[in-house]
């Protein structure tokens, strides 16, 4: 009808319809453990109305073919409720995940399952020593840098808090897999000298067995600076990263929102285990 009433063909009122390029951010290709990979860098919707600095958040797994599209839409999402404040976003694609994301392993059967698995500690001095200079670089920071993960990518930045806290000033580990290597490296936190770390979100979905036990290990050594999400009746390993992220950046990243409870959104977590 509303053809008609102007006097365009269908044709005509294509030929009318323009396009342009749906830009969302920047892509460096770079290189590290044998591959190329992306890191994909998303700037605050007001990055260039202001002088203002920002944050930076580090998102593991954060290729366009994983949990980039997910995890950056969880972001904005975010901003538009102000549940947490605005962050240079950084998907970092991880290609080959256990070599990457995983310390070795005494077991056979992981050995088995995941022959190239055990760089974890090279893939972190790349992402300290390349990644975050990169970035720093290139665009306006104000100085602190956050490091979330999920699963494996999760148990990554558990290590990463316990081990070398001071390379970032927040974390989030979701659902990590600390049943790796016999529940290693929540035992090995249980042997550690207690000292101040930086913020860490870590949440527990339905997993069970021995993923259970060493999350809930770890948290019972973790310390006071702790938001614990103990989600065992509520979310599947398959939806914990939809449910929990925006609480993780909630709490890492938080606002002065005087409203987030009545509309649903409150934080939900705690530093004590089963809480």
């Amino acid at each position: 009808m509303a053809l008609f009433i102007f006097g365009l063909s269908p044709s005509q009122a294509q030929d009318s319809v323009t396009s342009e390029p749906l830009t969302i951010g920047t892509s460096y290709l770079v290189s590290t453990h044998g591959a190329k990979r992306r890191l994909n860098v998303v700037l605050p919707a007001d990055y260039d109305e202001s002088d203002q600095t920002y944050p930076i958040l580090i998102m593991l797994d954060g290729g366009v073919r994983q949990d980039f599209y997910l995890t950056l839409g969880i972001e904005r999402w975010n901003q538009l409720w102000r549940r947490s404040a605005p962050v240079i976003f950084v998907g970092v694609e991880t290609v080959d995940r256990q070599r990457e994301l995983l310390p070795p392993t005494k077991s056979g059967e992981e050995q088995g399952r995941y022959p190239t698995a055990g760089e974890s500690a090279d893939f972190r001095a790349w992402l300290s020593g390349t990644v975050l200079p990169l970035v720093r670089d290139r665009y306006r920071d104000d100085g602190r840098a956050f490091l979330a993960g999920e699963s494996a990518a999760g148990h990554f930045v558990a290590e990463t808090w316990a081990i070398t806290p001071q390379l970032f000033d927040g974390y989030a580990a979701l659902s990590p897999s600390l049943q790796w290597d016999n529940q290693s490296l929540s035992h090995r936190l249980a042997g550690m000298e207690k000292q101040d770390r930086p913020a860490l979100f870590l949440s527990l979905a339905d997993e069970g067995g021995a993923t259970e036990e060493g999350v809930l290990r770890f948290v019972s050594e973790a310390g006071s600076n702790l938001c614990f999400a103990d989600r065992r009746t509520e979310l599947a390993h398959a939806n914990m990263l939809h449910g929990l992220l925006p609480e993780a950046l909630q709490y890492l990243l938080p606002t002065d929102a005087d409203w987030l409870e009545d509309y649903g959104l409150a934080l939900r977590c705690s530093g004590q285990v089963g809480a």
